[in-house]
């Protein structure tokens, strides 16, 4: 992550974003008054939203995979096994 202050960001935002798009640094902070006051990222690198879902029909969930809940659970609450 590279840092720079706002004058020099304004006067080189071209060349900030070719070396985002380029991959030469995943960030670049812009700074006002020595404090972080933005982030240049990539538009790959930034969420896309919710990712309810992504991995629906990609597996199969076995029948059995509730059988140990109760036991799990006694062990995470500090209850004896039985």
């Amino acid at each position: 992550m590279s840092s720079i202050n706002m004058l020099q960001a304004k006067s080189s935002l071209s060349r900030l974003v070719e070396a985002i798009e380029l991959g030469e640094t995943r960030e670049i902070v812009i700074t006002r008054n020595g404090r972080p006051a933005a982030k240049l990222v990539s538009m790959d690198a930034t969420s896309t939203g919710k990712r309810i879902g992504i991995a629906k029909g990609k597996f199969k969930v076995p029948n059995s995979i509730d059988r140990h809940n109760a036991e799990v659970a006694r062990m995470f609450l500090g209850g004896e096994k039985r």
